[in-house]
């Protein structure tokens, strides 16, 4: 009963603050987030025996729904990302994605290195610090461009295909993290070159059954009686890719991504396409997105700021930084001029939810178990901050373009 008045209390909080976020031209998730801060704070002062959320906190039930959560947001970012788009901007949108990839990858490692305490697991901290850092949010800066009218010009397809391309980067290195943490075992050669294979086979079966099976069961599945047999089948596809990147010592959010990116309108058509798209959504907006985020915001301990400020200040520079110049730079050598490449460099620092993902999973696995959750807490402040000031400066540096 306890644990059902919990979730009543914080969904509708959530939902609430979700709301308030939105009319402040902010993302959904940062006043979501904000919802864990608040209820860490009320427990630090109340202690956990509060009815309903004290027992609900930091429960069993609240890990499975926000596993739950991880599941359906990164099927959701496969299902909205679509690959032919992607390939009409693939040239330039890639170079961009690399450079605002690497750069961020490096001096967040770099940070890692200089300052953690040596330790089995420091270098897979440190490329867990790079991964974080070296992700993309795409809704914010999708939102701004729009409001702008200049979502459909060369600097919006650039900013919306590199930011697609980040993210991918980025799962692609989480399955190199997830791979590598193995009860402390060092990095080597052998480990490397067994990684690259299981990535090869990963992709070598998912994608030809992306291809060409998901067209052949959309086609079937118009026959049947059965209710909602496609959204039961996208499930089934997700599960299937997700074990499978399991026993090959992948995470298995690979798997639902994949499942997600070639469930396209032109592969199992239009009309299956959009409904099951409203139920994905509504499954993770409605529900288990804001418990997750609620979740992500009940980790931050807000003593980092006054423990390690310059660690924080650190992290959020780099998040900018490394994305204006790994951005911003082959922006201007593609002939984009000093405010667009600006541009495209700020609209590529936002994070978001794959960042919070990875972050999350960073926690389940233990990783910073013994040390470093300065780190976790410092990288939430950042994936918060730089998600409040992209769509600020984003306004400020473009001109609005004017209505034809």
């Amino acid at each position: 009963m306890e644990i059902l008045l919990g979730l009543l209390v914080l969904l509708l909080a959530t939902r609430v603050m979700g709301e308030g976020a939105m009319r402040l031209s902010l993302p959904a998730s940062v006043g979501e987030i904000s919802v864990g801060i608040l209820l860490s704070i009320l427990l630090y002062l109340v202690g956990t025996t509060y009815p309903g959320l004290g027992r609900l906190a930091f429960s069993e039930e609240l890990e499975l729904i926000a596993q739950a959560g991880i599941f359906f947001l990164v099927l959701q970012a496969g299902i909205d990302m679509k690959p032919r788009d992607i390939g009409r901007q693939s040239k330039g949108s890639l170079f961009v994605a690399l450079g605002g990839a690497l750069v961020p990858f490096i001096a967040g490692f770099a940070l890692g290195f200089w300052v953690l305490p040596g330790s089995h697991l420091k270098v897979a901290q440190c490329f867990f610090i790079g991964v974080a850092l070296s992700i993309t949010a795409i809704p914010a800066t999708v939102k701004i461009l729009e409001e702008q009218g200049l979502l459909g010009s060369a600097l919006g397809q650039t900013v919306v295909a590199a930011a697609i391309f980040d993210d991918v980067i980025g799962l692609f290195l989480l399955a190199v993290l997830t791979s590598l943490i193995s009860d402390g075992d060092t990095v080597g050669a052998d480990k490397i070159l067994l990684l690259i294979g299981q990535v090869g086979v990963f992709f070598a079966v998912t994608v030809p059954l992306g291809v060409h099976v998901y067209p052949r069961v959309a086609a079937r599945l118009k026959v049947l009686q059965l209710a909602a047999a496609e959204f039961t089948t996208l499930m089934l596809v997700a599960l299937a890719y997700g074990l499978f990147a399991h026993l090959l010592g992948l995470h298995w959010i690979m798997g639902a991504f994949m499942a997600g990116l070639f469930f396209e309108p032109e592969r199992v058509g239009v009309r299956a396409y959009n409904e099951m798209r409203i139920v994905v959504v509504g499954i993770t907006g409605g529900f288990l997105g804001p418990i997750f985020f609620a979740t992500i915001g009940l980790h931050i301990d807000f003593s980092v700021l006054v423990a390690a400020p310059i660690l924080v200040l650190g992290l959020i520079a780099i998040a900018f930084s490394g994305k204006l110049l790994g951005a911003g730079l082959p922006a201007l050598s593609m002939g984009f001029g000093r405010r667009e490449a600006l541009a495209i460099g700020t609209g590529m620092s936002a994070r978001g939810a794959v960042e919070l993902v990875v972050i999350s999973i960073a926690i389940d696995t233990g990783l910073f178990a013994q040390n470093g959750q300065t780190f976790i807490s410092g990288l939430i402040i950042t994936a918060v901050v730089t998600t409040m000031m992209v769509p600020l400066l984003l306004q400020w540096i473009l001109p609005k373009k004017p209505a034809v």
